[in-house]
């Protein structure tokens, strides 16, 4: 089986929060626009809507000049520590005051515009909410058995998406094989079902979000892209046996621990 080309990988998504163009200008400087989508935000209210709107990468936010709506905005990455704040500023001697107090505010880091457009690409794309989720689960959980070529890739495309909806018809596109070839092969040798292993991976991602204390579970369904809080509660109940409430306390081993514990594969 070889890859047809195809791209499992959705694009990132990426809020801006300025009024000087340049500072849009580096933003798609930093991710070329067909792998990212970029929303541009004016105030505090349209940055709040649009993180409670979909799955947000990171924020993007201009602080030359920075008055009262901006330090709001700013006080936002608080409420939202799993979408990494970044700053944009011309970095000048007058612009110490703003940077020490985007320190305080935990921002991840720190775009000078007019010198860092250059390497922004790579500064900024680690610094992603789905680079990091990625990352940290490259590799499939041992308890999930996931071990020939296929699960492997497979398990790769999947949290490719960070929790967004995919379905299986993109997966087998990705590897090259029909969709019923893969939802068949992916199970063998006791391992859990497809369908069952991406709403695991939407799960562990409804759980990292669930620790921001600016969603409610409401919004963590919403930009995940869950059809209602009802459903979202229907498959934390199904695959991990807690309501979602609690997801915010557990740990993703918790959560794979309790998978593992006869929830990977469906009765029918």
């Amino acid at each position: 089986m070889r890859p047809n080309g195809a791209s499992a990988r959705p694009a990132a998504t990426i809020i801006v929060y300025g009024q000087r163009p340049r500072v849009r200008a580096l933003a798609r400087s930093a991710l070329p626009r067909r792998r990212a989508r970029f929303v541009s935000t004016r105030t505090v209210d349209e940055l709040a809507t649009a993180i409670r709107a979909t799955l947000i990468d990171a924020a993007l936010i201009d602080i030359c000049g920075a008055g009262e709506e901006t330090w709001r905005v700013a006080a936002l990455a608080a409420e939202y520590p799993s979408v990494p704040f970044i700053a944009v500023l011309p970095l000048r001697v007058t612009d110490a005051p703003a940077l020490a107090r985007c320190v305080e505010l935990e921002f991840a880091d720190v775009l000078v515009d007019g010198v860092d457009e250059p390497v922004a690409e790579a500064l900024l794309a680690p610094r992603l909410f789905t680079t990091r989720f990625e990352a940290t689960l490259r590799e499939p959980p041992a308890v999930l058995s996931l071990s020939t070529p296929v699960q492997r890739d497979v398990w790769r495309h999947i949290v490719a998406h960070a929790g967004r909806p995919v379905r299986t018809t993109t997966l087998a596109a990705a590897i090259g094989v029909t969709r019923e070839h893969l939802s068949r092969t992916f199970a063998a040798g006791g391992a859990p079902n497809l369908k069952r292993v991406i709403d695991l991976v939407r799960l562990l991602a409804a759980a990292e979000l669930a620790k921001n204390p600016g969603y409610d579970i409401r919004d963590v369904a919403r930009v995940l892209g869950f059809a209602s809080s009802s459903h979202l509660s229907s498959c934390a109940q199904r695959l991990v046996g807690t309501r979602p409430m609690s997801l915010a306390r557990l740990r993703t081993s918790d959560l794979l621990e309790r998978f593992a514990q006869g929830r990977g594969r469906s009765r029918s």
